[in-house]
């Protein structure tokens, strides 16, 4: 992993993103954060998975069915599966260590958050 900050390749409104291998964050603050970083490494893990390309292909179409379902693009964001596992576990530092394949299946339903 390679944490890079650039605050103009971030969207307004988001603090990182994850491109395998790189994790972009928007603030040097937050290259010390160890939650913003594992949060991240969690979608870095979710893109090997699934081979990085189909990972934002996946990524992408989840979020245009999400934004269908709640007619919210913020709403829409946190319910893609890919963030509600990273989101869920950012705080379990230990979470990669112990974390089963495909683990983001787990928070395909659509529970509201």
């Amino acid at each position: 992993m390679f944490l890079i900050v650039a605050k103009y390749l971030i969207p307004k409104g988001y603090r990182g993103m994850a491109v395998f291998p790189f994790v972009i964050a928007k603030y040097d603050f937050d290259k010390t954060n160890k939650v913003f970083v594992n949060h991240e490494k969690i979608h870095l893990r979710q893109q090997l998975e699934l081979l990085v390309i189909p990972f934002f292909i996946w990524y992408f179409l989840e979020y245009l069915i999400r934004l269908i379902q709640y007619k919210n693009g913020a709403l829409a964001y946190r319910n893609i599966s890919f963030e509600r596992e990273a989101y869920n576990k950012e705080a379990d530092l230990n979470y990669l260590k112990n974390r089963s394949f495909f683990r983001f299946l787990d928070y395909i339903k659509s529970n509201k958050q």
